[in-house]
């Protein structure tokens, strides 16, 4: 592996970040936006699961007993 000095690291460091497509505030503030919903469907599938396989162990286990 080739060794590369501090100066020539930083220098290669700036040309690969110069080519990096930046997203705008607009785009930013949408995919945020769709991180939020996509979270709190998320969360609310997740709990009504939880309810139903809750009210199935409980039957399940009423009976058991």
């Amino acid at each position: 592996m080739a060794k590369t000095n501090p100066g020539q690291f930083i220098r290669e460091v700036r040309q690969e970040v110069s080519k990096v497509t930046w997203p705008t505030r607009k785009e930013t503030m949408v995919t945020t936006g769709m991180v939020f919903i996509m979270v709190f469907l998320a969360a609310t599938f997740f709990f009504l699961v939880d309810q139903v396989l809750s009210v199935v162990v409980r039957f399940v286990l009423g009976f058991g007993g």
